[in-house]
């Protein structure tokens, strides 16, 4: 049976990759490439977060009984991860290399720190409480639409 460990981080390691492409394509200033990647990255980004707020951490807030704690930090990551990729977009948009690479390297942190914490804490907190329900969360998890 796969866990919210492997699974979850397995896609970090998506979203990272999709990131570096779009990143490594705008440092060519290859505007006409850039674009479709960090599409498909910002894309990759949003799905993830979407999974985690709506299948996720809904449950184990349930499993819990309270909605604070680590979902809410995680949450509030996620509302500054969502303003960065805007952002990130804006300057993709305006062709501006450098405000991209500044956004680019502030939000590589970000995911960095995240990750961590979710991989070292909250999926295996995730996959200790959620076990008679994992098979079924990864399923509903699976079948969040993708973000456009």
């Amino acid at each position: 049976m796969q866990s919210f460990l492997n699974y979850l981080s397995a896609d970090h390691r998506r979203c990272d990759e999709l990131f570096a492409d779009a990143e490594a394509a705008v440092r060519r200033r290859d505007w006409a490439s850039s674009a479709g990647k960090f599409q498909a990255f910002r894309s990759a980004m949003l799905h993830h977060l979407d999974m985690e707020e709506n299948v996720l951490f809904p449950a184990f807030e349930a499993r819990t009984g309270h909605a604070g704690g680590p979902t809410r930090v995680m949450c509030n990551e996620h509302v500054q991860m969502r303003d960065l990729l805007a952002s990130m977009a804006d300057s993709l948009a305006a062709a501006d290399e450098a405000d991209y690479a500044g956004l680019a390297e502030t939000l590589l942190w970000l995911m960095q720190q995240h990750n961590v914490k979710e991989e070292q804490i909250l999926y295996p907190m995730s996959d200790q409480m959620l076990a008679d329900a994992r098979s079924g969360l990864i399923e509903r998890m699976a079948a969040v639409a993708p973000a456009l």
